[in-house]
């Protein structure tokens, strides 16, 4: 009789696993369809972000973060998976680096390697952060793209009818050659460490008398995100390089667990300190769960049992248990530690990229431990995202709801929400669905 229970069960959990692997799979086809339909522009290259509900243009200024997230989510999906290895997304996605490489570097920023932070659709730089962010994802495009060309040549194919003289980027007038593509990622990776860990001058911040370090957790979780990428079955003394500052990222991050380890702490002092105020008291949810995962591929990739149970443990059982909002549903956006209300004007809202990271936060660490709690987790952040993100009607997800769960911004894409969070969350999942079922039918 138990040995029934347990079969049945099991059925149970394979068919569960197989319905959410379908939806993943179905509406990263849509998620995909939706941008390539909407957000090409093929008269100057790159890609539009600023995309309403129905997939109409409100705007034309391209964000060199969401240029390069885009590049790269399309050379990744070209890559790994076969129903997307499709000419057309090659070719969006040469675009798209061609036009990184034209325009995202600003010459006479002081540095070679500083990147606008937007751009005008044509490509003048329009405005600048004092952040690494566009720089880091420039890093991701030029690697993974350099992984997909298998660094032949790189030529952009441009619709015949067009003007050629007003295509800056057009194969007559770049010979763009992508053996440089990773070479350039690696050289703009070094600057990124140097910034990070030698001088940040670079960046333009100026020194204030008031003004106190402070180390942002997204710093070295972005770093570890690009070690990962520029390490990723490759061996030698590139990966020797990075496995130091692979290190560094992760006792960097890892200095965010305060108070006795019961809190993540968004920003920490350069001692790895709580800071006073607003600011040392911010916990993200949202970003605790992405964490969570980057440190738990890291542990499984070294093969760091403490660090992978830190990582389930802490990083997604303390942000996810203090940020779902029981009365709602849904993960909140910012928390203050001490239960004040959050300066962050948007702080009880519910966004998209949340609950994508922990959809795959948690899939990976069940598909690793196969503890049903965690399952079970997944599957209730799997209910609410799917029944309020996803637009059947138009395809893509809204980013912005109301703690109560309504849209609250219906666009589909702007200056921080474009072809990224939504298509790697269903990438990663179908992905790490399909290991666990092949196991289990094994």
């Amino acid at each position: 009789m138990i040995d029934s229970v347990l079969l049945l069960e099991g059925a149970m959990s394979i068919e569960k696993l197989q319905r959410y692997r379908e939806q993943m799979r179905t509406e990263l086809d849509k998620v995909v369809d939706f941008w390539q339909k909407y957000s090409h522009d093929t008269q100057y290259g790159g890609f539009f972000t600023c995309i309403g509900k129905d997939g109409k243009i409100y705007d034309q200024l391209k964000y060199v973060w969401l240029q390069g997230r885009q590049v790269w989510m399309y050379c990744r999906l070209y890559r790994t998976m076969e129903r997307f290895n499709k000419p057309e997304i090659l070719e969006a996605a040469k675009s798209g680096g061609a036009f990184l490489r034209r325009f995202a570097r600003i010459p006479n920023s002081g540095s070679p390697w500083k990147c606008a932070f937007c751009l005008t659709r044509d490509g003048k730089a329009l405005k600048v952060q004092r952040t690494i962010f566009s720089e880091c994802f420039y890093v991701m495009a030029m690697d993974e793209l350099a992984r997909v060309t298998g660094d032949k040549d790189m030529q952009v194919k441009q619709p015949g009818a067009l003007n050629t003289s007003t295509i800056k980027f057009s194969v007559v007038k770049l010979a763009i050659c992508d053996q440089y593509s990773h070479v350039e990622a690696a050289q703009m990776m070094d600057q990124l460490v140097h910034w990070v860990r030698v001088d940040p001058s670079g960046l333009g911040k100026p020194q204030l008398s008031g003004d106190t370090p402070v180390c942002s957790m997204a710093v070295p979780m972005m770093l570890l995100c690009l070690v990962q990428q520029l390490t990723e079955a490759r061996s030698g003394e590139e990966v020797d390089k990075y496995r130091e500052v692979g290190g560094w990222c992760v006792k960097q991050i890892l200095q965010h667990l305060q108070r006795g380890g019961t809190a993540i702490l968004e920003s920490v002092s350069s001692e790895g300190k709580e800071l006073p105020g607003c600011e040392g008291r911010l916990q993200n949810p949202g970003h605790a769960l992405e964490a969570g995962w980057f440190l738990l591929q890291y542990g499984l990739e070294n093969g760091d049992q403490e660090l992978q149970r830190t990582a389930v443990d802490k990083f997604m059982e303390i942000p996810f248990l203090t940020g779902w909002d029981k009365e709602h549903g849904g993960l909140l956006y910012f928390l203050d530690v001490d239960g004040y209300c959050p300066t962050q004007l948007e702080w009880s809202m519910k966004l998209w990229w949340p609950h994508c990271e922990a959809l795959i936060a948690y899939l990976m660490a069940y598909s690793h431990t196969k503890e049903p709690a965690l399952l079970e987790r997944f599957s209730q952040v799997y209910d609410y995202t799917f029944s309020h993100f996803s637009d059947a009607e138009n395809g893509e997800w809204f980013g912005y709801l109301t703690q109560q769960g309504k849209v609250t911004l219906d666009f589909k894409g702007g200056p921080f929400k474009g072809f990224f969070h939504v298509p790697r969350c269903l990438y990663m999942c179908e992905k790490i669905l399909d290991s666990i079922l092949n196991k289990q039918e094994t």
